[in-house]
C-alpha cells in the first residue's frame, strides 16, 4: 500500500502536533440525562470508539460555560469546578491511542430551549416557537466572559489540548456578530468593529488562562442579504488571526431561520477564500464524507484540516475507511491488529 497521504501527515499548531489532519467535529449528543451537564458512560464510548478509530484531533460537542448557556438541559457542561474530573478521566483514555483532543466552549444565547430565562444581545426572538431572550446588561457582558475564561482554565486542568469557542450557529457570539441579532447602540453594537468586541474579549479572557492553541467557529455565510456580507466575514478573520486565534473552524448557517442548499463540500468556498485571504489555518467542514473528497482538500491547500461528523456518526473507523481509499497503510491499534485489513 501507498504511504504518501496529506490527509494521514501531521501537522504542529503551536505545542500541539496531530498525527493526521482528520478532526471529529463537535456534534450534540444531548445525552447528559440528570440535566448536570456531567459526561456519562455513553459519552465515553462515543468518544473513546472514535479516537480508537484513528481520529487525530477528538473535539468534544459544545459544552456550556454557563447553565443558563446550554442549547437543552441534556447538553455537556463546563461550567462547574465538578465537571472536571470526568473530562479528565476521558482524555486519558483519548490520549492512551494517540489522539489528542478539544472542547468547544459555548453558549447558546437566544436558542437555549430552556424553560428558564435566557439571554442575547439583543430582545429578538428566533422564531415563534423560541421565548424571548432578555437584552444582556454590560453586568451579564462581563459575566458571560468570565464564564469563558473559567471553561478555559477548567478544559487546562483537564488535559484538553485544543479548545474552541463556538461563535457559529446562531449561538450567543454569532448573535453578537451578525446586524441580524445585534441591534444594540453601546460599545457592543453597530459597527462590525462593535460586533466583534464581545468574542475579541472572551479570546483576551481565554488566554489568561490558557496557552494552547485555540480555534474559533464561525458562520462564513449567514443566508441573509442583511446579515454579514463576506468582507464583514474577512474582517472579523483577519481580527481573529490578529488576536491570536490559530485556526479558524468554517461552518455556516444557523443566525436566522433559512433555506440552505447543501451539497458534498458546499462550505469550502468561503473556508479556501478566508485561508487565501487572510492567510490562517482553517478547518473544513460540511458533507466531507470520503477519503478522496478529503485528500482532495488538504492536497490543494483548500483547508488544513478537515472536519468530519455525520459519517463519523455512522461510522467510528471512517479514518480507517479512507485509509482503504487512498491506499495508505494506517496503523492499526494493537488491539485490533488481526483485523485490520
Amino acid at each position: 500500500m501507498s504511504k504518501s497521504s496529506q490527509l494521514f501527515s501531521s501537522i504542529e499548531l503551536k505545542d500541539v502536533s496531530l498525527k493526521n489532519r482528520i478532526v471529529m467535529s463537535p456534534m450534540c449528543m444531548y445525552s447528559c440525562i440528570q440535566e448536570d451537564g456531567m459526561l456519562t458512560s455513553f459519552h465515553k464510548t462515543h468518544y473513546i470508539s472514535r479516537a480508537v478509530g484513528q481520529i487525530g484531533l477528538i473535539m468534544l460537542e459544545a459544552s456550556a460555560v454557563q447553565m443558563e448557556g446550554r442549547i437543552s438541559a441534556q447538553d455537556l457542561g463546563i461550567w462547574s469546578d465538578d465537571h472536571v474530573l470526568g473530562l479528565k478521566q476521558l482524555n486519558e483514555e483519548l490520549h492512551s491511542y494517540g489522539a489528542k483532543t478539544a472542547i468547544q466552549l459555548a453558549h447558546a444565547g437566544r436558542k437555549a430551549e430552556l424553560s428558564s430565562a435566557i439571554y442575547a444581545p439583543s430582545a429578538i426572538a428566533f422564531n415563534d416557537t423560541f421565548q424571548e431572550p432578555l437584552e444582556m446588561s454590560q453586568n451579564d457582558i462581563d459575566d458571560t466572559i468570565n464564564a469563558f475564561k473559567d471553561g478555559a482554565r477548567r478544559a487546562a486542568e483537564a488535559s484538553f489540548d485544543v479548545i474552541e469557542i463556538h461563535g457559529a450557529h446562531g449561538y450567543l457570539i454569532n448573535q453578537f456578530l451578525s446586524p441580524l441579532t445585534n441591534h444594540r447602540t453601546d460599545a457592543y453594537g453597530g459597527s462590525k468593529e462593535n460586533r466583534y468586541r464581545f468574542l475579541k474579549e472572551i479570546i483576551a479572557s481565554i488566554k489568561t488562562v490558557w496557552n494552547g492553541p485555540i480555534f474559533v467557529r464561525i458562520s462564513t455565510d449567514e443566508y441573509d442579504n442583511n446579515g454579514n456580507s463576506l468582507e464583514d466575514i474577512l474582517y472579523f478573520c483577519s481580527q481573529l488571526k490578529e488576536d491570536g486565534v490559530d485556526l479558524i473552524d468554517c461552518s455556516s448557517g444557523g443566525v436566522v431561520p433559512a433555506t440552505i442548499n447543501t451539497y458534498p463540500g458546499y462550505q469550502l468556498r468561503r473556508c479556501e477564500t478566508i485561508k487565501q485571504d487572510v492567510s490562517i489555518a482553517t478547518g473544513a467542514v460540511g458533507l466531507i464524507t470520503s477519503g478522496k473528497q478529503a485528500e482532495e482538500i488538504i492536497q490543494n491547500k483548500r483547508a488544513d484540516l478537515v472536519f468530519i461528523g455525520r459519517s463519523l456518526l455512522k461510522n467510528p473507523y471512517w479514518a480507517k475507511e479512507a485509509a482503504a481509499e487512498l491506499n495508505y497503510d494506517l496503523k492499526a491499534p494493537k488491539q485490533y491488529i488481526r483485523g485490520w485489513k
